[in-house]
């Protein structure tokens, strides 16, 4: 019997399941709007919404609690600063889920969640580019400069390119003690085999 058993366990998961709702929330806080299926939309309501609702009593406290659940210190920044101001005045029922229609892959049934009295204007204004500045006359101390930092750059390649040579001179002097080595070895073996082989 499926008594006291809340939630929809989407075929993941605990952990999966909660790593999805938390890159979700934040991706609605982000965004203030998300499309995803209904199922998760419906469940998805659960995690946001109480969120907000801590986000309208700022405090260090809810703060690091909010942190603990998004993961995302930006994010955690816009819940109270923002989203937490906007919803000052209203007890709950801060998302509002449009179905809208059917995936075409697999059919599934798809819906928009967005943030209640969202800013329209904001999320659909793009983003204004700045006018280029106009690039100021050059003067000598400029071109006195340049030269300075190709010395600097000049002497930065010497210098890796002389500690690339002691690497490398490091390791031929290795491969050389390494080689007297294995003579003496090979000296010692030839020596015992003559000694051997007379008596």
């Amino acid at each position: 019997m499926r008594h006291l058993k809340s939630g929809r366990k989407l075929n993941r998961t605990s952990s999966h399941r909660q790593a999805m709702f938390r890159n979700m929330v934040v991706s609605l806080f982000r965004h203030e709007q998300i499309r995803t299926t209904v199922p998760k939309a419906k469940e998805l309501r659960r995690f946001a919404e109480p969120l907000i609702t801590l986000g309208k009593q700022p405090s260090v406290a809810n703060r690091r609690l909010a942190y603990s659940r998004l993961r995302d210190r930006q994010i955690v920044g816009k819940l109270f600063d923002d989203l937490g101001v906007h919803f000052k005045d209203r007890p709950g029922g801060y998302l509002r889920i449009l179905k809208i229609g059917f995936r075409p892959s697999d059919a599934a049934p798809m819906a928009v969640v967005q943030l209640v009295d969202r800013d329209l204007e904001a999320a659909n204004a793009e983003p204004v580019k700045a006018e280029p500045k106009k690039a100021a006359p050059k003067k000598a101390p400029a071109k006195k400069a340049a030269p300075a930092a190709e010395k600097v750059e000049a002497e930065a390649k010497k210098e890796t390119k002389t500690a690339a040579k002691k690497k490398t001179a490091k390791k031929a002097a290795k491969k050389k003690v390494a080689k007297k080595a294995a003579k003496k070895k090979t000296a010692k073996k030839a020596a015992k085999k003559k000694t051997t082989k007379k008596s």
